[in-house]
């Protein structure tokens, strides 16, 4: 597989930020404070193109949105 062909590879993971922030009232901007990552790492994060996560940064998205890992990142449904 080319490197163009693994950006586009569907990786089957949906991450639930938008519903999580929007629960909790909270925005992209308050998060990016609590855990220390760019708003930019966050939103490629938020519209499924990221390719990796540190537990860390896991750790601390759950723990400032209060929520598991499975209420974040879900399998998304298969076409």
């Amino acid at each position: 597989m080319s490197p163009a062909e693994l950006d586009d590879e569907d990786t089957g993971i949906h991450c639930r930020l938008d519903e999580l922030l929007a629960a909790r009232g909270m925005t992209l901007t308050e998060l990016s404070a609590r855990v220390g990552v760019s708003v930019v790492n966050l939103s490629v994060l938020k519209n499924d193109r990221a390719r990796a996560i540190r537990y860390s940064t896991l750790r601390a998205i759950c723990d400032a949105l209060e929520c598991e890992v499975g209420e974040l990142l879900v399998l998304a449904p298969q076409a």
